[in-house]
């Protein structure tokens, strides 16, 4: 069953068409990558599935408005002047019910979830390097109770080792929270060893969809197979 359906959605700026006749379904548990250059439309598509602006035409259906995102820099994202403690305790929102204990409780259980000690809710952002932070933004995501993460670029300002350790987390999260994934990225690499499912967009329009090993190995759209070469100098991926 869907729990995030989007029907054939446009969203135009002016004479710039970003996003042209979109539909996406994701299922529970799955690892969906959305690729293609920078401008191609894969953010403001993110930023309609979260409802910061609305699409032009088309539906966007997300079960229980279970969506969170995990933006791309942590170093914007978080508030500089809130302690790590307001920063979680943000994302609690008007939803739950918690008592102040169960707010601690919480906020301690999802650092320890994310690799980060419960001291350090009274540390402030600049205090913590760029995968701290990101692992900051994570737990905030995820103690708004999500069943899907949208993961904009949200590994691409890190180094290649905290990229790594980073993306080694969320495969971790993703069992242990039962969730599924929509990552939004240019880099194959990355891609390759994450996903089940890529949808590649171009020019705003999604040019080609599929299983991510059928994608990767054998690309059928010329776009597909550019973005191939210029990754590994070839087509054609092996697993």
């Amino acid at each position: 069953m869907s729990i995030l359906q989007i029907q054939n959605v446009s969203k135009s700026f002016g004479n710039l068409r970003a996003v042209d006749d979109v539909s996406i379904s994701l299922e529970a548990g799955d690892n969906l990558a959305i690729i293609g250059e920078s401008g191609c439309g894969k953010t403001t598509l993110a930023k309609m599935m979260m409802g910061l602006i609305p699409p032009d035409k088309g539906s966007i259906q997300a079960e229980n408005f279970s969506l969170q995102m995990v933006f791309q820099d942590p170093y914007q994202s978080l508030d500089p002047l809130w302690n790590v403690r307001e920063i979680l305790k943000e994302a609690f929102g008007r939803k739950h019910s918690f008592s102040a204990v169960q707010e601690q409780e919480q906020m301690e259980r999802m650092l320890v979830a994310v690799g980060l000690s419960p001291g350090v809710l009274g540390r402030f952002p600049h205090e913590f390097s760029g995968g701290e932070r990101q692992r900051i933004a994570i737990a905030r995501a995820l103690l708004a109770g999500p069943r899907v993460l949208v993961l904009d670029e949200a590994v691409s300002a890190l180094d290649t080792l905290v990229q790594k350790q980073i993306m080694d987390l969320l495969k971790k999260l993703k069992q242990e929270f039962n969730l599924a994934y929509i990552f939004i990225s240019h880099n194959l690499r990355l891609v390759r060893n994450f996903s089940d499912k890529i949808v590649v967009m171009y020019q705003g329009k999604i040019v080609e969809e599929g299983a991510a090993s059928r994608v990767l190995q054998s690309p059928a759209h010329p776009y597909t197979q550019q973005l191939l070469q210029a990754a590994w100098g070839h087509f054609k991926v092996s697993p």
